[in-house]
């Protein structure tokens, strides 16, 4: 409860200081009030240009987000059940991350058309995060664990379908819930590179035609799709470590 109220107490905080700075004009008109920003935001002939945007960046991140999940699980629980592969797997995972966003757009450009470029940007952010969170996840499993399923006779398959997976649905979890900011960073990044609409777009719009309240307003779309998605996967977090954790 103290935690919560310290939460939102900061909260205001940085609020009330956004609002004092951009009307005292100490950092310049690169820094609007708040209030600007929260005019324009709810201003009946922009709601059209930001759902439009809104909707299509959600779009190319909900489809990153499952291509990535889903590949990055399919390659951890691969790597575990066969140990050979587990060294290349994750040699893999790390140089996928290792290589900028940025250096990513144009080879997705070529090899896809430009709508699905963000989506494709945005996996590549899943996938490691996701890779990482199961492949140690999948090591949780304790050995009075194994060495129980070992005296009933469980083989190998049952082994990992009924004690290891289970037990790495936690650190799924965690993975699933720290990959959705990175996937909206990769969509929005991925838009970048063409994309008819999204919050990159606008983004990239209101920087070259200098329309710095707008800037912020795309800013802020993005601040909350992030934070209101990642709010619930922490419940969902919360529920798995709940029932899941040993």
């Amino acid at each position: 409860m103290k935690q919560s109220l310290l939460g939102t107490l900061g909260i205001v905080i940085f609020l009330g200081l956004w609002e004092a700075l951009g009307r005292s004009g100490v950092l310049g008109i690169s820094w609007p009030p708040l209030s600007d920003v929260l005019e324009m935001l709810t201003d009946a002939s922009k709601l059209p240009l930001f759902e439009r945007a809104l909707g299509a960046t959600l779009e190319s991140t909900a489809l990153g987000y499952a291509w990535g999940t889903m590949a990055g699980l399919a390659l951890a629980m691969l790597a575990h059940l066969l140990p050979m592969l587990r060294r290349g797997s994750d040699r893999l995972a790390a140089v996928l991350n290792s290589v900028p966003s940025i250096a990513l757009g144009p080879i997705f450009l070529v090899l896809m058309s430009r709508e699905s470029t963000p989506a494709a940007v945005s996996s590549i952010h899943v996938f490691f995060i996701v890779f990482v969170s199961v492949s140690s996840g999948l090591q949780r499993a304790t050995q009075a664990h194994h060495d129980l399923f070992a005296v009933l006779g469980a083989d190998r398959v049952r082994r990992f379908a009924r004690l290891e997976l289970p037990a790495a649905l936690p650190s799924l979890v965690s993975g699933l819930r720290l990959a959705w900011p990175a996937a909206l960073i990769g969509a929005i990044i991925g838009e970048w590179f063409g994309a008819p609409r999204g919050i990159g777009i606008l983004i990239i719009n209101a920087m070259q035609n200098f329309q710095i309240v707008l800037l912020w307003c795309a800013v802020l779309l993005a601040v909350g799709a992030s934070l209101v998605f990642y709010g619930l996967l922490t419940l969902l977090e919360r529920a798995a470590y709940a029932r899941f954790s040993t």
